[in-house]
């Protein structure tokens, strides 16, 4: 349906005389596959963070964990895209400093990690500042001391009790990220001159290709709205009590 319209209705990209839907298609595959890696990177790495924070509130790891965590957010991707390509690929040679490589086949560990890494460390804090605090607002609550004081063992308070409710405000926190790293990942598509959906979007705003311009509207608002509806569902699934009526 998607496609259609963009065929449709506002016809050919006027810089590259095709179709818009066959510049978009593939630049949206392209973001859609660094999303996927991004999110399989951080959310992870961010829950297990979040929650060790909230298990240790007040220790020297949560203090430790907590200024990462504010580290990370505060630095935005044009800063730490920059710091990582000069670390990793200039003075070390590990890794691309350019991703302009990374299509079909041709994605490697050497020049997919960069991109990837760079909007994961920056969303990585943001999400794990939020499971803390929700880790430490529900280990508070009644019912968890309640468990604890009929003899349940620390871990299993934590993941029959505790871990479901906690991963609530998280949850809302991580479908709201889908809408931010398709227009997010411009700065990050730019910079390592990744062929996906924020370079088709930078071309297209610096040419006047307006229908080009108005598919890639259409694209982020049709996303937006589909991570809030199943971010109302995912949450009235997560908290009992609440249900659509």
């Amino acid at each position: 349906m998607l496609s259609g319209v963009l065929e449709g209705d506002f016809g050919c990209s006027t810089k590259f005389k095709v179709k818009v839907w066959t510049k978009l298609g593939p630049s949206l595959l392209a973001t859609g596959l660094l999303m996927f890696w991004v999110m399989l990177t951080m959310v992870p790495v961010a829950l297990v963070v979040g929650i060790v924070s909230g298990m240790r509130e007040g220790s020297k790891l949560d203090r430790v964990l907590s200024i990462l965590s504010i580290a990370t957010t505060s630095t935005p991707e044009y800063v730490s895209g920059v710091v990582l390509t000069i670390i990793f690929a200039t003075w070390l040679h590990w890794l691309n400093g350019s991703a302009a490589s990374a299509t079909g086949d041709h994605i490697t560990f050497y020049n997919f990690t960069l991109p990837v890494l760079t909007p994961a460390i920056y969303g990585m804090g943001y999400v794990a500042r939020m499971t803390r605090a929700s880790m430490i607002e529900v280990m508070n609550a009644q019912y968890i001391r309640t468990a604890r004081l009929k003899g349940l063992s620390f871990t299993g308070v934590v993941l029959k009790h505790a871990l479901r409710n906690a991963l609530i405000a998280p949850f809302t926190v991580i479908m709201l990220l889908f809408p931010w790293l398709l227009t997010g990942v411009v700065i990050v598509e730019v910079m390592f001159r990744y062929q996906g959906f924020g370079l088709a979007l930078v071309d297209a705003a610096g040419n006047n290709d307006i229908d080009l311009l108005l598919s890639c509207s259409l694209v982020s608002v049709t996303l937006v709205l589909a991570t809030q509806l199943i971010s109302d569902i995912g949450y009235a699934y997560l908290n009992p009590r609440i249900r659509v009526q």
